[in-house]
């Protein structure tokens, strides 16, 4: 893989990290204000959603070596 591309896929790694924080944020403060469970829940199917692409991106960087 070029360094080039490499460098794009950290990017994005880095920008769906800041938001699977966020959205874990967001979470939180809708637990502790009692919100609707039908919307936290919601918010956590796209929080997962986010980690899903995160762990694809991240297996992108990292190879798997067969030892």
């Amino acid at each position: 893989m070029a360094d080039q591309e490499q460098a794009e896929i950290r990017l994005m790694a880095a920008r769906l990290r800041q938001e699977h924080e966020d959205y874990d944020a967001a979470i939180n403060a809708m637990i502790a204000m009692g919100c609707d469970a039908l919307r936290i829940q919601r918010m956590k199917k796209k929080k997962l959603a986010i980690k899903d692409k995160l762990t694809k991106l991240e297996d992108q960087i990292i190879p798997d070596i067969i030892a």
